[in-house]
């Protein structure tokens, strides 16, 4: 975690201990699975237990103002599941960092579709809603520990190995290939995965 990093997750944790007693942070996704290859991310996601992004982004802004600092401006983007937008999403700048604050979720597909219905998660849940394990990891802001709700993810990040979090035939009947992390294909993002590791290995 760098220091502006830091810096912002104190803020967070400013916010839930005055304003939102019992609300859990996590940061989610990409920004894990990076920091875990010794990369750098310039945003990061944030993922909400018991309430709403744009909630829980005003209460940031409360925070900021008492502290004597501006508040920062709060983007919603609505859900919209035919752009894969399941629940609403609220994007904000904040110290320099790009932050999207949008509650866990869990997500169910009927025969007939498949836009799933989306509603309040678990932070399980919201693991074996995403693509890839190494994908479905969270980093505990509280505990600063992070959690591997798959069970698996760490060890395949650090393998280079690609697995769905829940059997094959159900991950893929809502994430299409087109839509796989940073639009690879399997095949590619395991050499990348791989190539990335033995670099940070090396130099690190």
């Amino acid at each position: 975690v760098t220091p502006r990093e830091a810096e912002l997750f104190e803020l967070l944790q400013e916010t839930v201990s005055t304003r939102s007693p019992g609300t859990t942070v996590r940061a989610a996704g990409g920004w894990v699975r990076d920091k875990l290859l010794g990369r750098e991310s310039d945003d990061i996601d944030i993922a909400l237990d018991n309430t709403s992004g744009e909630r829980f982004a005003e209460l940031v802004n409360e925070t900021m103002q008492e502290r004597g600092e501006p508040a920062a401006s709060i983007g919603v983007i609505q859900a919209n599941p035919d752009q894969s937008k399941h629940l609403q999403t609220a994007t904000v700048r904040i110290m320099g960092v790009d932050v999207d604050f949008v509650n866990l979720r869990s997500e169910t597909y009927s025969d007939a579709s498949r836009i799933p219905e989306a509603e309040f998660g678990t932070a399980l849940q919201d693991a074996e809603r995403r693509d890839f394990t190494c994908n479905a990891l969270f980093y505990n802001i509280h505990t600063k520990q992070v959690e591997d709700w798959c069970s698996t993810g760490i060890q395949d990040l650090e393998a280079g190995v690609l697995r769905t979090p829940l059997p094959a035939s159900i991950t893929l009947m809502a994430v299409s290939y087109t839509h796989l992390r940073a639009h690879e294909t399997p095949e590619h993002l395991v050499c990348r995965l791989l190539l990335e590791k033995k670099k940070h290995m090396t130099t690190g």
